[in-house]
């Protein structure tokens, strides 16, 4: 069965959802299997997941957005490694346009995209029609990948028979399908100013995430009114009205985790709003694994959750979900 990885910003996942239905068909054939990372399972350490699905991936597609090219974590780690391991030919790599972008200068842009000239999901006359085409090109690669799968396990069984007339080529062909671990990510010592600037990076996404999902939450919704308003360059505060009623703020800053300028760089979150930014109901610092760095929250937001790193796109969620469920904390931060 062929492995299909899916690569994609949060905010982009409403586009997942509908293409892994029409893919649903090649999946009953028993052609391929999905993954994704709202596939990893409570207490798995994601970063791990990702990286051992993505590494065992035989095709993987890249869900292009602006959202998808703004993510640190989707352009700068997943996307590199996929790109690494299609020039290796160990996978082959399909950028999947959603949204118009500009794309074709990037590192991706040389490769075929999964609709004809690149267009972009959003300018099909319906998102079916979009999806259609892009499961009929997934399955013809697909199907590619399996008839050469098949041709090289009948070749090392031809090998395997007779090993003699072959010399060293046998050995060559046996070193190609040996087993190897998913985890070979190597050490990286990360210096304070990565950290720094990781952190900063991360807030501006966080903003953006915020000032698109209310956006997108008062387009869909006529009784709803927002307010996104940045107040410095260091913090911004979100509100939700329904019919006119305040009913949810936060207020989300960009400071340090002992305050003024002790500390290391933090992401601070209040429902009361930003205020003097020394009162919060959950804050995040850079928490570095060795090998990259993510954001983790202290645990104050949700009780009985595990703590855990986050991407980008997991903080934005996490303080997202607190946003929401903060309409009975307004005003007790």
């Amino acid at each position: 069965m062929i492995r299909v990885f899916l690569s994609y910003s949060h905010v982009d996942e409403k586009y997942r959802d509908a293409l892994e239905k029409h893919l649903t068909s090649l999946k009953r054939q028993g052609l391929i299997d999905s993954w994704h990372d709202r596939r990893i399972a409570p207490g798995e350490e994601w970063a791990g997941s990702i990286d051992e699905n993505l590494r065992s991936a035989d095709i993987i597609l890249l869900l292009v957005s602006a959202d998808f090219i703004a993510s640190e974590y989707c352009h700068e780690i997943e996307m590199r490694e996929a790109l690494a391991r299609h020039e290796r030919k160990e996978a082959v790599v399909i950028p999947v346009i959603l949204r118009p972008c500009h794309w074709e200068g990037l590192l991706f842009g040389k490769l075929q995209a999964a609709t004809k000239d690149g267009k972009p999901v959003e300018k099909y006359q319906s998102y079916d029609d979009a999806f259609l085409e892009i499961t009929r090109n997934i399955e013809t690669i697909a199907n590619k990948i399996s008839t050469q799968r098949n041709n090289q396990t009948s070749k090392i069984q031809t090998i395997t028979a007779s090993p003699r007339s072959f010399g060293t080529s046998h050995q060559d062909s046996q070193r190609s399908f040996l087993p190897r671990s998913s985890n070979l990510a190597i050490p990286k010592a990360f210096s304070d100013h990565d950290k720094d600037s990781f952190v900063s990076d991360s807030f501006e996404y966080i903003a953006k995430y915020f000032e698109g999902s209310l956006e997108e939450l008062k387009n869909r919704n006529q009784e709803i009114n927002t307010r996104f308003q940045k107040v410095d360059a260091r913090s911004f505060e979100a509100a939700i009205y329904l019919h006119g009623k305040h009913v949810s703020k936060c207020g989300i800053w960009l400071g340090n985790s002992l305050g003024a300028s002790r500390g290391p760089a933090s992401i601070g979150f209040s429902h009361s709003g930003v205020g003097e930014r020394n009162s919060y109901n959950e804050s995040m610092s850079v928490k570095d694994n060795g090998n990259m760095l993510a954001l983790e929250p202290m645990g104050m937001g949700f009780h009985g959750t595990e703590k855990k790193p986050l991407t980008n796109e997991g903080a934005a969620e996490y303080y997202w979900s607190m946003f929401f469920a903060g309409q009975s904390h307004e005003g007790n931060a």
